[in-house]
């Protein structure tokens, strides 16, 4: 025992003298170093345990202050509106881009990611009509379909501005603490509604245009016309509709993961500061 104090003492020393250091009681670490002398090996053994332990415990409080201030904005010197003004600037880039993007000439037929196809409800018409010599026939009336979603994205950027101005700092916390694709979420929730009641007539009156519903009609008067098959007729205006607000989400969603992962996205200091 002799020997194994020392040994124990000075292990035990390392121990407090990490401990103390945070502290910073040079006299209470002196006194009780020296009462470790007095005391039995178990004993010290059990002291060394309960300081790690403690010093373990104030490690783990201060790293979750850190991740509270960080979440609340402190130590980054911007404030909840700060932060709200941030995300409001973030979604407007993302929704202004997906929209120009979404109306421009094969905006959605030049994009596979958002290229709206035949209703996929009847697969068997397309099937059967390429089956029979129409397959362009199906072709020019996808291409009409698609022309009409790009006439009807313009129509979206007021609509996602209202959402967007109309954001309150809860909901930019909320946002900024989401996944990583909670900005589109919250567009989807907001706007979903009065994209549909805005996009409707102008697919319609697109579709008239570009002579889509006359196509659609007449293929589907072409295939009801075959023996034995099911007769069918959607609605090609609703599924149109559906469809491109789809891809307008697509392509918003993709902006905000842009903004998210890469700072060359960030195209003004507050985004840097709330995104870095």
């Amino acid at each position: 025992m002799i020997d194994f104090l020392p040994l124990t003492t000075l292990t035990l020393y390392y121990c407090f003298n990490s401990f103390f250091q945070q502290v910073d009681l040079p006299s209470v670490k002196l006194k009780i170093l020296l009462q470790l002398y007095m005391k039995n090996a178990r004993l010290l053994i059990l002291a060394c345990l309960l300081t790690l332990t403690t010093s373990a415990s104030f490690a783990q409080m201060n790293l979750l202050k850190k991740a509270k201030d960080a979440a609340s904005g402190k130590g980054t010197g911007l404030s909840s509106e700060d932060i709200a003004n941030g995300l409001k600037e973030a979604l407007s880039q993302g929704a202004s881009k997906g929209s120009d993007q979404a109306s421009k000439l094969d905006g959605y037929l030049g994009n596979p990611q958002i290229k709206i196809p035949f209703p996929p409800e009847v697969q068997n018409v397309e099937q059967k009509l390429r089956s029979v010599g129409m397959g362009y026939k199906v072709d020019e009336f996808v291409v009409s379909l698609n022309r009409a979603a790009e006439d009807a994205a313009s129509s979206s950027k007021p609509i996602f501005v209202k959402a967007i101005t109309s954001m309150n700092v809860q909901d930019a916390m909320g946002i900024l603490r989401g996944e990583k694709n909670s900005a589109t979420q919250y567009l989807k929730r907001t706007t979903t509604p009065d994209l549909t009641a805005a996009f409707s007539p102008v697919i319609q009156t697109s579709l008239d245009k570009v002579n889509a519903t006359k196509l659609y009609a007449d293929l589907i008067t072409s295939y009801n016309k075959i023996p034995l098959v099911k007769k069918v007729n959607p609605n090609l205006a609703e599924y149109a509709t559906q469809k491109a607000i789809d891809g307008m989400f697509t392509l918003v969603e993709g902006e905000e993961a842009n903004i998210r992962a890469n700072p060359a996205a960030r195209t003004s200091e507050l985004l840097k500061k709330v995104f870095k």
